[in-house]
């Protein structure tokens, strides 16, 4: 995972969503899908991927907004 991107994952038994190379949590709290929505807004905001992890920590899905980035200008 690159600088920069969204990672949606569990911790102390709740799903967050943060920037790569964060060391906290930009968004905490509610269910999954809720969690992983607001990760994808974040990604797709920004022009960078967003990977959500299972429970366990692995790859779940990874998903590529590099295209999906507002214009500038």
């Amino acid at each position: 995972m690159a600088k920069g991107d969204i990672e949606t994952y569990f911790e102390h038994g709740e799903w967050r969503s943060r920037v790569e190379g964060s060391s906290r949590a930009a968004h905490v709290g509610g269910k999954k899908g809720e969690q992983r929505a607001i990760g994808r807004e974040m990604a797709q905001a920004r022009g960078v991927k967003h990977i959500v992890k299972k429970k366990s920590g692995k790859v779940k899905a990874e998903t590529d907004f590099a295209d999906a980035a507002p214009s500038k200008g």
